[in-house]
């Protein structure tokens, strides 16, 4: 099955109150580990990855070839999406050029009336080849890639500006952080979620930073419309604490122990794990 934009899925999703998953690719194992959770419940997914990750492994291009070519290895046969996360400018640019079915650009950090301009233009060449566009307003709390934002909460007026560019589904920031929840973390702020979407209308929203966030948080968000939610340092804690816990029961000194595979299967398989337990909790398990 071909790679496709994001734009059906979540169209989809916001219609059957559930949202996609979009999981951070960090090396190989994460590709599979994604792709095989997705296809053994039936669940669309998205892939996403971050300027670093791109960087780390070897370009959009590689990246692009390679998860097609899983998905034909593997015989996936639900629907699966590239996409950039927090794109820079270039970033965007360079995925729409190199394979990539799905942009996010992040002008959250310019004046609104740049991150206009630099969104019309992204939604011109994105669309032009069939590419879905994720844009985004008020930056999102923690840390993504080096650049640290205290979590603005979005205005919904210029989420409204930037919705009627054209773009397929929005981010806007609700209080929500990247990595892990501080102990006096407010929670999400649903009252601006609300306004946002009457301000939106049927654009699908997207919550960013959805790992470690309550389970009754992200069904409340789901049902006032959030039909994405990114997950990533769940899944990497997951894959880190199985690596830590082969070490310490000394199965690296088991005979063939030491080969990278083995090493990195318990990782794998946590991280496939975490992904299943995202994906029925956001309900789209079923729906591919």
């Amino acid at each position: 099955m071909k790679l496709v934009s994001a734009k059906e899925m979540l169209i989809d999703a916001s219609k059957g109150h559930y949202a996609v998953g979009h999981f951070n690719l960090n090396n190989m194992e994460s590709v599979r580990a994604f792709l095989l959770a997705a296809q053994e419940v039936k669940s669309p997914i998205i892939l996403g990855v971050s300027g670093g990750t791109a960087k780390y492994m070897g370009g959009y291009r590689t990246i692009a070839h390679m998860v097609q070519d899983f998905v034909d290895f593997l015989k996936i046969t639900v629907p699966v999406a590239t996409h950039v996360d927090h794109g820079k400018y270039t970033e965007a640019l360079e995925a729409i050029e190199n394979g990539f079915t799905s942009v996010m650009f992040d002008g959250s950090s310019y004046p609104i009336e740049e991150n206009i301009e630099k969104t019309k233009e992204v939604v011109r060449l994105a669309h032009a080849k069939g590419i879905s566009v994720e844009a985004e307003v008020g930056g999102i709390g923690g840390e993504e890639d080096g650049h640290i934002s205290r979590g603005e909460c979005a205005d919904p007026n210029q989420c409204r500006r930037i919705a009627e560019l054209g773009v397929d589904f929005l981010a806007a920031g609700i209080g929500n952080i990247h990595g892990k929840y501080p102990a006096d973390w407010e929670g999400l702020h649903f009252d601006l979620l609300e306004q946002i979407k009457k301000q939106v209308g049927d654009i699908p929203l997207v919550l960013h930073g959805g790992s470690c966030i309550p389970d009754d948080q992200i069904r409340k968000a789901i049902s006032l419309g959030v039909a994405k939610i990114n997950v990533n340092t769940e899944c990497q804690i997951a894959f880190t604490d199985a690596t830590k816990q082969y070490f310490l029961e000394n199965k690296d000194q088991e005979s063939k122990g030491f080969f990278p595979r083995a090493v990195l299967a318990p990782g794998l398989e946590a991280t496939k794990a975490m992904c299943i337990k995202k994906m029925t909790l956001f309900g789209s398990t079923g729906k591919a």
